[in-house]
């Protein structure tokens, strides 16, 4: 029997009705969601890590969850880890696993949109699935992984997609890789693995904007100049494109050793393009800015943050997009 090691940090599949709270506030424990599991799939343990909603996460709570995942799928007593995960920054933890973590073991990464003190609770049937794969020969080197409503998919391109829906978890340009069935885990398509960041920390001062029509370069600026940010993220405007009077700050930006990454807020795709006019495509590349292989906003900053906790962060990233 395979060994799975359940880690717990809370979010909404912890969370319960409390009324002096006047809501759902998370008090489940790993004993709860043992007592729910079937003996069968696993030899299931449970490790809680903490317990709270994914929107008070800290990069210090992101960084131990990622070395705490990492130590165990080093362990030759352990078979595949489960991370129960608040959904609001799911994406981003199971991301940073998956590009700092170098094994072959299934990371799987679940949670729930509904409490379980409401109708139709989603959070045990998630876990079991996520149980299945993580105890699964068919889910090794596949990277960290997300499991929702018995969908498989992929760290690097899963995104939360609504604020209540279900099926919010989806991989909106390649789709998901498997599926979870009663008696085994299908998995369909094979993502190419990516390098993994020796990061031995994350570095804080990496920040994120996203551009809209006529916005003003001034919040970038003051990221530069007065923050002293190490790096910035831009979500840009379609296959990588900003307003022309944005150019000579990004170049200032790229001069002084701002990291300066491009990704799209489109939400798909990469960054390319082939038009001439001011702002375009070419230009960024021109700047010496750095691409992000068609990651969100939010995990090329997670990318980012990993790459400048080595010694050389760009190797990482793409020169053209």
């Amino acid at each position: 029997m395979k060994h799975v090691t359940i880690l717990t940090t809370g979010g909404t599949m912890a969370m319960t009705h409390v009324d002096a709270a006047r809501g759902a506030v998370p008090l489940l424990t790993g004993a709860d969601f043992l007592a729910n599991v079937p003996r069968d799939l696993a030899d299931v343990r449970v490790e809680e890590v903490g317990n709270l909603p994914s929107a008070h996460f800290t990069l210090e709570h992101l960084w131990n969850l990622s070395r705490r995942a990492a130590a165990l799928v080093a362990r030759d007593d352990v078979d595949g880890v489960v991370v129960t995960h608040g959904t609001d920054t799911l994406d981003e933890s199971a991301y940073l696993c998956d590009v700092t973590i170098d094994t072959r073991k299934p990371i799987v990464f679940t949670g729930a949109m509904r409490a379980a003190s409401d109708a139709g609770y989603d959070g045990i049937a998630n876990l079991v699935a996520a149980i299945r794969v993580a105890a699964s020969d068919d889910a090794l080197a596949l990277g960290t992984l997300a499991v929702f409503n018995d969908e498989i998919h992929a760290a690097r391109e899963v995104t939360k997609t609504h604020t209540t829906a279900l099926e919010t978890f989806l991989s909106t340009e390649w789709g998901p890789l498997g599926r979870v069935y009663a008696d085994r885990v299908v998995i369909a398509r094979r993502p190419t693995r990516r390098e993994v960041i020796p990061a031995t920390r994350l570095e804080p001062n990496v920040h994120l904007l996203k551009l809209a029509v006529g916005m003003s370069e001034g919040l970038f600026e003051y990221l530069v100049d007065v923050v002293g940010a190490r790096g910035i993220v831009l979500e840009t405007l379609g296959g990588g494109r900003v307003p022309p009077w944005w150019l000579p700050a990004i170049e200032r930006a790229v001069q002084v050793g701002v990291a300066i990454v491009i990704t799209s807020r489109v939400g798909a795709g990469r960054t390319v393009d082939h038009y001439g006019y001011a702002g375009a495509h070419r230009d960024l590349v021109n700047a010496g800015c750095w691409f992000a292989e068609g990651l969100s906003g939010q995990k090329a900053r997670v990318k980012l943050m990993a790459a400048l906790g080595t010694e050389n962060a760009r190797a990482y990233f793409d020169n053209a997009g």
